[in-house]
C-alpha cells in the first residue's frame, strides 16, 4: 500500500478541516492509491463529489487501492459515492483492493453494492406477455383465498374463546348487543325481504305457468313454486339481501373503528375486539336468517298464488290443496338447514374485510365491495354444494 501524506485545506481551521471529507491520491508503478479521510455523509459528500469524479475518468493502471481506515462517519451516501469509483473501474478490468474498513463501512458498502448491481443493465424492460400477466393474475387471487380463509378462521376462533358467555356490562357480551344487532339485521330487514320474496315467487308462478299452458299441466305450477321457493329461492335470495344489506354494514362499521383506531383502543383496555364486535353480530345472523327465510318464503308463496290465481285461474283454495301434495316437511327443512351456514358466511367475511381496512375512504369502500361481492359469491357455491349432497343422500 502505497505512503500518502494528509495535506491540510486551505481556508479553514483546523477542526473544521478535520470533519471535511478528504481523498488524496497517488500513483506508483501501476498502482493508483486513494486515501480517503474525514466525514462522508450526505451533508459533506458534495464537497468531494467533483474530484471524486475525476478519479474515476483515469486510467492506465492495473490496481486500484484503497485505505478506508481514516474515515471517521459514513453513511448511505458516502458508501454510494465509493461503490460508485469502484464500479467504474471493475468495469475496465482493474483489480480493486480495500484496507481499514471499519464494520459498519463494510456492511453499508456491502449494501448499496448490492443495491446498485440487481438495477438492469439493458435499459427499461418491457411488461410481460398477457399469459404470464394472467397467471400472476391467477396465483395472486389463490394467495388472498388462503389469507381469508386462515382470517375467518381466526375470526371464528377468537369469537369463541373470546366470547366467555358472561352476561352483563362491562364483560365480552352483551346481550343488549345482540338484541341491538337482531333488530337492526332482522327486523330491519323484513320489508325488503318480503317485497322482493312476493315479486319473485309471482315471477316463477308465472313463467311457469305460461310454459305448463302449451301441455294442459297449469295445476303443477304450484309443485313448482312450492319446490323451487322452499328449497333453493327463498333461502338464497334471503341470504343475498342480506349479504348486500347487512354485510356491507358490518364491514363499514368494523372498517370506520378500525380507521379510528377504536379497534386498538378495545385490546389498550383489555377487550376482545371480536368478542366484542363480531360475536354479537354472528349470533345475530345466525339467528335471524332463518327467521327472515321462513317469512320469505311465505311472501314467495303468496306472490304465487297471486300470480297463479291471476294468470292461471287457479283458486287460493285449489293452490293451497296442491301445495300439500307437493311438499312435505324434507322439503321445508331442505332450505331452512342452509340458512345459519350461509349467516355464518356471511357474517364472517363481512368482519374479515372489516378488519382488512386500512387507514383510508379508498380502503374503506373496497373493502365493503369485496364484502358484499365475496358473500354472494360464496353464498351460491355453498347452495350449490348442498344440492349436490341432498342428491346424493336422496333428501
Amino acid at each position: 500500500m502505497l505512503t500518502i501524506r494528509k495535506r491540510d485545506a486551505s481556508g479553514t481551521t483546523a477542526k473544521e478541516a478535520d470533519h471535511q471529507p478528504r481523498v488524496v491520491v497517488g500513483e506508483d508503478g501501476g498502482v493508483l492509491g486513494c486515501a480517503f479521510s474525514g466525514t462522508w455523509t450526505t451533508r459533506t459528500v458534495a464537497l468531494v463529489d467533483a474530484e471524486m469524479r475525476k478519479i474515476e475518468q483515469r486510467s492506465g493502471f492495473q490496481t486500484l487501492a484503497l485505505d478506508l481506515s481514516h474515515i471517521e462517519k459514513m453513511d448511505t451516501a458516502g458508501a454510494w459515492v465509493i461503490d460508485r469509483l469502484v464500479s467504474a473501474f471493475e468495469k475496465q478490468g482493474v483489480k480493486i483492493t480495500m484496507q481499514g474498513q471499519s464494520e459498519v463501512a463494510s456492511i453499508l458498502l456491502g449494501a448499496v453494492g448490492d443495491a446498485v448491481r440487481r438495477e438492469p443493465d439493458s435499459g427499461i424492460v418491457g411488461p410481460p406477455n398477457i399469459i404470464i400477466r394472467g397467471l400472476e393474475a391467477v396465483g395472486r387471487r389463490v394467495y388472498e383465498m388462503r389469507d381469508d380463509f386462515l382470517a375467518a378462521m381466526n375470526i371464528l376462533g377468537a369469537t369463541i374463546r373470546g366470547a366467555q358467555m358472561k352476561l352483563g356490562r362491562g364483560h365480552a357480551v352483551n346481550p343488549a348487543a345482540i338484541f341491538n344487532q337482531m333488530d337492526r339485521m332482522g327486523v330491519g330487514a323484513i320489508p325488503v325481504v318480503v317485497l322482493m320474496s312476493a315479486i319473485v315467487g309471482a315471477i316463477v308462478a308465472q313463467q311457469g305457468a305460461y310454459q305448463l299452458s302449451y301441455f294442459g299441466a297449469d295445476i303443477f305450477v304450484v309443485d313448482l313454486v312450492g319446490v323451487l321457493i322452499l328449497r333453493e329461492l327463498g333461502v338464497l335470495m334471503t341470504a343475498i339481501m342480506i349479504a348486500g344489506r347487512s354485510g356491507s354494514a358490518i364491514t363499514a362499521e368494523i372498517g370506520s373503528m378500525k380507521m379510528r383506531e377504536e379497534v386498538d383502543a378495545l385490546k389498550v383496555i383489555g377487550l376482545n375486539p371480536i368478542g366484542v364486535l363480531v360475536f354479537p353480530r354472528l349470533v345475530a345472523l345466525v339467528i335471524a336468517l332463518p327467521c327472515l327465510t321462513i317469512i320469505a318464503n311465505f311472501a314467495a308463496l303468496g306472490g304465487g298464488i297471486a300470480a297463479a290465481w291471476l294468470y292461471s285461474d287457479i283458486a287460493p283454495a285449489a293452490f293451497i290443496d296442491r301445495l300439500r301434495v307437493a311438499i312435505d316437511l324434507s322439503t321445508i327443512f331442505a332450505g331452512l338447514i342452509k340458512a345459519p351456514f350461509m349467516a355464518m358466511i356471511i357474517g364472517t367475511i363481512a368482519s374479515v374485510e372489516g378488519m382488512k381496512v386500512g387507514g383510508s375512504a379508498e380502503s374503506l369502500g373496497q373493502h365493503v365491495t369485496a364484502s358484499v361481492v365475496k358473500s354472494i359469491f360464496v353464498v351460491i357455491i355453498l347452495d350449490g354444494l348442498f344440492a349436490m349432497f341432498y342428491a346424493a343422500i336422496e333428501f
